[in-house]
């Protein structure tokens, strides 16, 4: 059996109008300007907590932005997301494979959990792993070798799929293959240079490059 860690924000679902509009809202109450969506995308992927602090210049009003984030993205942003084209044929092709899959993704269990839910995608995943919200296991590296030590798994026969260096960069870090999706918000540059084993352009490829990994 093949184990796949998948990543959630940019690899499962497209979350950009979410995640740009409740960063917006967390500097408007803050009473700061807010950057244009298309120019908030960086954020995507990383941990926002560190986001908010180079938007912000100093922890202590990142740590309030994070809380204004979640007030709005718990009722609304959570469901400002779409299923990128062919998500689900990819991971039925992996399920009747015989593959193992889990979500890998650095935010918060509660809410990766109901937006799986939110888009029919929980019959094909064991589990959803995801960070606490005070923080831990939001770094990639830790969260998959936590998933290793709470799963046994071998890291020779499990793979990282993911569309920032954070993932590629957490799989290496742990002895995981790693293929690096260029449709979500990282480059071929940054996936190149954080050392993905492959890339994949488009979903409906990924169950033929796990295949091949097997």
């Amino acid at each position: 059996m093949t184990t796949v860690c998948i990543d959630l924000d940019g690899t499962l679902t497209d979350p950009q109008v979410g995640i740009t509009r409740c960063i917006q809202h967390a500097l408007e109450q803050l009473g700061r300007d807010a950057p244009e969506p298309q120019d908030l995308t960086w954020c995507i992927g990383p941990p926002l907590q560190e986001s908010f602090q180079k938007l912000l210049g100093n922890a202590e009003d990142a740590n309030r932005a994070l809380s204004f984030y979640r007030e709005r993205f718990t009722k609304i942003g959570l469901y400002e997301n779409e299923l990128y084209d062919g998500i689900p044929s990819a991971l039925t092709e992996m399920v009747s494979a015989g593959d193992q899959l889990f979500v890998a993704t650095r935010k918060p269990t509660i809410f990766a959990e109901r937006i799986i839910q939110h888009f029919g995608l929980a019959q094909y995943f064991e589990t959803v792993f995801g960070s606490e919200l005070d923080g831990t296991r939001a770094d990639k590296t830790e969260l998959l070798a936590w998933i290793i030590e709470q799963r046994a798994l071998r890291p020779s026969d499990t793979s990282m799929i993911g569309d920032r260096r954070h993932d590629i960069i957490g799989a290496r870090n742990n002895s995981l293959r790693s293929i690096g999706v260029l449709y979500g918000y990282g480059s071929r540059e940054e996936l190149t240079e954080a050392g993905a084993d492959t890339l994949c352009a488009q979903p409906t490829e990924l169950a033929a490059l796990i295949a091949r990994m097997r």
